[in-house]
């Protein structure tokens, strides 16, 4: 679940016609902003496609340090909302009325509620948004990026953590006798076979789940009744091994298995775009560490917590508030530190990609002295997002959901 993801999605869809979307992506689309940026808006890339996604993340990672976030960043995004109560990834004018034309989608309406439900004061959006996802969940009690598409493993589990964030029991959430619990267990793997225990996108045309990180990180995390920030847990001496799943528990614990063994050999996870050489992926690698983390194996992530440390610099800088909101996200579960982190003081990064903050906590000179400042390059955070529609699109196609950057990545 990250900056990356939506818009890989929306290109999937695009692709595949999936849920007969009004809005198509564009094939071709820029990094640069194809309309006047809001000065509320964090980043300065097009935010067509993760508009409301990476404003979420932003806020939710300044929340969890104790930043309170500028007004005018809340109030866009509180101002993105339809009168339906859904979010679109992003509405340039929002003075006119949110019509059939315009995509929602159940991820931008998840995120934008766990980020408002957060900051506090927003009961009124967030329970129309809640409204909403009800309205559009499917009959095996999961969600689809677009209403009426099948239901898949990230989406499901971003509605999960929107609806713990407002005070609801995924449980009691019920389709016909169907809960989001019950959608993930059947997008979950057995434990024999390739991909044991890890969590399927959804099903291919022939109903066969392939495994995939991405979807298996939010799986875990969703499968646990937790949101995009994760949980503080107590670490668990439980042994991470995967068994027959009969909850939802258990299925988590298996995804976590799965991840630990993903992880175990470069520390880091990888994605494929065919007819490039792999790369490693770093939005991945920080969503399974928040995973593990969550699951109360937070041990067994360590070492990835330490390459992103060592190898975040380039990545977080192309791929913005996403990007560093990710990384801030990940650190704080494991206990790393968010102003010291590799040299950089990952709060003041994502702080600079936005409004100024309301007010940010006074940081110990020992902590300023361990972290060096870094000139954030705004032209180059929105190269990986691109790069990720390309793999979306082929994604989309029938190879795999292959995914590196939130917008929302890989079958092996």
């Amino acid at each position: 679940m990250n900056v990356r993801r939506s818009a890989a999605v929306l290109a999937a869809i695009a692709v595949t016609g999936v849920a007969s979307p009004a809005v198509a992506a564009d094939p071709s689309p820029s990094a640069s902003p194809s309309v006047a940026l809001p000065s509320g808006l964090y980043g300065s890339t097009d935010p067509q496609y993760d508009g409301v996604w990476r404003q979420s993340l932003a806020l939710l990672a300044q929340k969890t340090v104790g930043v309170k976030p500028a007004a005018e960043a809340v109030d866009w995004l509180a101002g993105q909302q339809c009168a339906s109560g859904a979010f679109a990834p992003f509405r340039a004018d929002t003075a006119k009325a949110c019509d059939a034309k315009l995509l929602v989608d159940s991820n931008s309406t998840a995120a934008a509620v766990q980020a408002l439900a957060a900051l506090g004061g927003h009961e009124a959006e967030t329970g129309k948004a809640v409204g909403w996802l009800k309205s559009v969940q499917n009959k095996d009690g999961g969600w689809g990026y677009a209403p009426g598409g099948p239901s898949d493993t990230n989406s499901t589990s971003a509605v999960i953590g929107a609806l713990t964030a407002t005070g609801e029991k995924p449980a009691d959430v019920v389709k016909d006798g169907k809960s989001p619990y019950d959608a993930l267990l059947k997008l979950a793997l057995p434990c024999d076979g390739d991909g044991a225990g890890a969590f399927a996108y959804q099903p291919d045309k022939k109903g066969k789940l392939a495994a995939n990180e991405d979807a298996t990180a939010a799986g875990v995390v969703g499968a646990l009744g937790k949101g995009l920030t994760g949980a503080s847990v107590k670490p668990t001496d439980a042994p991470v091994t995967c068994k027959d799943a009969a909850g939802p528990e258990q299925a988590a614990n298996n995804g976590a298995a799965h991840l630990v063994q993903a992880l175990a050999k470069d520390a880091h996870l990888t994605s494929a775009l065919p007819g490039s050489e792999d790369q490693p992926d770093y939005g991945n690698t920080a969503d399974a560490v928040l995973a593990l983390a969550t699951a109360g194996h937070g041990d067994k992530a360590a070492d990835a917590m330490r390459w992103l440390e060592a190898n975040f610099q380039k990545w977080a800088r192309q791929g913005g508030p996403a990007a560093y909101a990710e990384l801030i996200l990940a650190a704080h579960a494991e206990s790393f530190d968010v102003r010291a982190f590799g040299g950089q003081d990952l709060v003041k990064l994502l702080n600079a990609t936005g409004p100024t903050p309301a007010s940010v906590p006074a940081v110990s000179a020992a902590t300023s002295d361990g972290a060096k400042s870094e000139e954030s390059s705004p032209s180059d955070d929105g190269l990986n997002v691109w790069w990720v529609v390309g793999v979306g699109l082929v994604a989309g196609i029938g190879i795999g959901f292959l995914i590196s950057g939130r917008n929302r990545r890989r079958q092996p």
